[in-house]
């Protein structure tokens, strides 16, 4: 099975699923059918080997011009979602212009990766943004409970280092959840049944691609 092609997909919820042997697992209901190869990239022209994928019909009205007149030169309706998938040359060839990538690159049991934008969450303190304990609440600690502490010193070195953990935006930001499992292939649905929560809010718009660092057998 091929590891360098993938899918655009919209979140559509989560809900339960029960496995051949009775058991109740949560999972993620993605939509993937309509994934359409709108653009190839190749080592003369581009430098680099890539299938640019259109995902999701959208009103021509919504686009501007330069948007639609790539999407004439390959005679493809209007997307709402365009993303680049670097592969292979041979699935340059697998997959022309205007076609279509069908489901069935995945399974049920695939173990993906998946990549998404994060649920924004606003501007949030130590504790919820990076797991601080907060400072001591005795012996006249006063209303620096939730507090960071010392972000520095005045004379070495005079300022704040770089990537030090403070408040500050916390979500909003691209995220990828790795070797997540397809619980099910729901082709006449156009459904991925996906094992636990993925990146983002609901119709939120994500990449699927098989894992690139697979779990390790478990030894005996």
């Amino acid at each position: 099975m091929n590891t360098k092609m993938g899918l655009l997909a919209k979140k559509l919820g989560m809900t339960e699923y029960f496995l051949e042997d009775g058991t109740r697992i949560p999972v993620t209901v993605l939509a993937a059918k309509g994934n359409v190869v709108t653009a190839h990239r190749t080592e003369e022209r581009d430098g680099y080997l890539a299938l640019q994928i259109g995902f999701d019909e959208q009103k021509a009205s919504r686009k501007n011009k330069p948007e639609l007149g790539h999407l004439k030169k390959s005679e493809v309706t209007p997307k709402r979602v365009i993303r680049e998938l670097r592969v292979e040359a041979a699935e340059l060839e697998a997959h022309p212009i205007g076609s279509e990538i069908p489901m069935s690159i995945f399974e049920a049991g695939t173990k993906i990766d998946v990549t998404g934008t994060s649920k924004g969450k606003g501007f949030q303190g130590v504790m919820k943004r990076h797991n601080f304990r907060g400072e001591k609440a005795s012996h006249g600690q006063h209303e620096v409970y939730r507090h960071g502490g010392s972000i520095g010193c005045r004379l070495t070195p005079g300022r704040v280092l770089p990537g030090k953990k403070m408040a500050g935006q916390m979500g909003n930001e691209r995220v990828t959840v790795q070797n997540l499992e397809i619980a099910r292939v729901m082709d006449e649905q156009g459904v991925l049944l996906v094992r636990g929560p993925v990146p983002g809010a609901k119709n939120g718009y994500v990449v699927i691609r098989h894992a690139i660092k697979p779990p390790r057998a478990k030894k005996n």
